[in-house]
């Protein structure tokens, strides 16, 4: 997860960059809201986080013009201005959340993982099968499952999400927090290393198959075709 930390606060900035590094996201600072929008359009990151009190450019300013250039990155309002009108303000430019300071480290991961959460399903789907043409694996949409070799492939509806992310499309690697969001969407009690518990089974399901599922250090996790693998 790329995320945008727009605060001209040095100690909040830096509180805000380790901890959330900590916790497995990529973090961008910027100081300056005149140089908001730029680093906005070139980065494009899963979410932006920024304060409203900010030098050259406020930060309702950077939202609404952000909006009306279609910048559509999920967006937290971070501020100390806490006010129901603030709050409404905020919302009304553009923002999807507002968190008020000072605020609980947890909550601010918390809400920040939902919102890329409950922008992920706007991103289409490809007409096309998940699984690359050729491959005896495919997923069929309409009933949210996968088939191997024209046989339903037997699956928990969290190895089917899990699946389903690695391969839109197949052969790329994907980041344990992207699989956690879809995998455990809206479920709070989970802990991020759940992940490795539906890998497992999964990879032992897969074994008689050609695809592979492959763990990546420091990158997340793979799957492409191969030979079966009975590990």
């Amino acid at each position: 997860m790329h995320l945008l930390l727009i605060e001209d606060d040095p100690t909040m900035q830096t509180t805000l960059q380790r901890t959330l590094r900590r916790r497995g996201m990529e973090v961008t600072p910027i100081t300056d809201g005149g140089a908001a929008l730029p680093a906005w359009r070139k980065l494009a990151p899963d979410v932006v986080v920024l304060d409203l009190s900010l030098p050259t450019m406020d930060g309702l300013e950077i939202i609404a013009q952000a909006r009306s250039e279609g910048l559509a990155a999920p967006t937290l309002i971070l501020t100390a201005r806490g006010t129901v009108g603030d709050r409404i303000l905020g919302l009304n430019s553009g923002a999807d959340d507002y968190l008020a300071k000072p605020f609980d480290l947890d909550e601010l991961e918390a809400r920040i993982r939902a919102l890329v959460r409950r922008a992920q399903p706007l991103v289409a789907e490809p007409a096309a099968p998940a699984v690359a043409p050729g491959m005896a694996l495919r997923y069929d949409k309409a009933s949210e499952s996968f088939y191997w070799r024209g046989q339903l492939f037997e699956l928990t509806p969290r190895e089917v999400a899990f699946l389903r992310v690695l391969s839109q499309p197949m052969g790329q690697a994907v980041t344990k927090e992207r699989l956690f969001s879809a995998v455990f969407a809206g479920e709070t009690d989970v802990q991020l290393e759940a992940v490795e518990v539906v890998a497992y089974r999964l990879r032992k399901k897969l074994a008689p198959t050609n695809m592979q599922l492959m763990t990546l250090r420091g990158l997340g996790y793979l799957l492409k075709p191969g030979a079966a693998d009975g590990a």
